[in-house]
């Protein structure tokens, strides 16, 4: 899980003066640059010329963020399948969930996709752990 504290700045924001939809997006990239940066899922896809892929998000807006607004933004890798990584992002303000999606993803390697199970394994090795996969 990656969890980052939060505000709306000014360039956040759209001609009705509230966060842009698409920023939204752009901050849940930043959730996942992070993972990727703790678990040292970067190192290894900078070593191994791996790409992270985003190839599906939806995202449901509840109520608006307005200017200087604080909030925090999660992401979970919710599962996963022999192809596909899922993740789950929850946007919340003053305990009220704000937005909330999910995206689709996939690590592409020079010959294709890497099944969710290896880079999982691959995080494990780094890591020094061995633990059983659980998708």
């Amino acid at each position: 899980m990656s969890t980052l504290e939060q505000r709306v700045l000014l360039n956040d924001l759209d001609l009705n003066l509230h966060m842009n939809n698409g920023r939204f997006l752009t901050i849940c990239d930043l959730t996942r640059v992070d993972l990727f940066i703790r678990t040292g899922l970067l190192a290894l896809m900078l070593k191994n010329k791996w790409a992270p892929i985003i190839v599906r998000h939806t995202m449901d807006y509840k109520k608006s963020l307005s200017p200087f607004q604080k909030y925090s933004v999660s992401m979970t890798i919710s599962r996963w399948d022999d192809k596909y990584f899922y993740a789950t992002h929850q946007f919340i303000s003053k305990g009220k969930v704000v937005a909330e999606g999910e995206s689709t993803a996939v690590i592409l390697g020079r010959k294709g996709v890497i099944p969710p199970a290896q880079v999982i394994e691959a995080v494990n090795a780094r890591q020094g752990r061995t633990e059983a996969l659980q998708s």
